[in-house]
């Protein structure tokens, strides 16, 4: 076990480990990717990339199309596959759904990454 590993950086506990890739604090439950070279980076510091369903790297504005028919809760007809959706912005969503968009006929709503690629 390694003696140099860095300190939670939300509750400072000493007691982290490695999980893969991750770094675990045991005592908040805190996941966090180690910066490399320096362990008191800021979260901001490394700029997240994600991808659709193909591995395309996806930006804000780009156009997207659905890939698979989904299901939307409160209306009787879903998204179709193929529905193309225009301007996209890449945000911190919740469960994974990391899309903010406005589909046409539904309104705003958050979509997976993986259920779309790029157009």
């Amino acid at each position: 076990m390694s003696d140099n590993l860095p300190p939670c950086p939300q509750c400072s506990s000493e007691y982290t480990y490695e999980m893969n890739a991750l770094m675990v604090c045991p005592e908040c439950a805190h996941e966090w990717v180690p910066a490399e070279g320096d362990s008191a980076a800021s979260p901001d510091a490394g700029e997240r990339v994600i991808k659709d369903a193909v591995g395309n790297v996806l930006n804000d504005g780009d156009t997207v199309t659905v890939i698979k028919a989904l299901k939307v809760k409160g209306s009787v007809s879903g998204i179709k596959a193929g529905t193309k959706v225009r301007n996209i912005r890449l945000v911190d969503g919740v469960d994974g759904h990391d899309i903010d968009c406005r589909i046409e006929g539904f309104g705003a709503m958050q979509l997976k990454s993986s259920v779309v690629k790029k157009a």
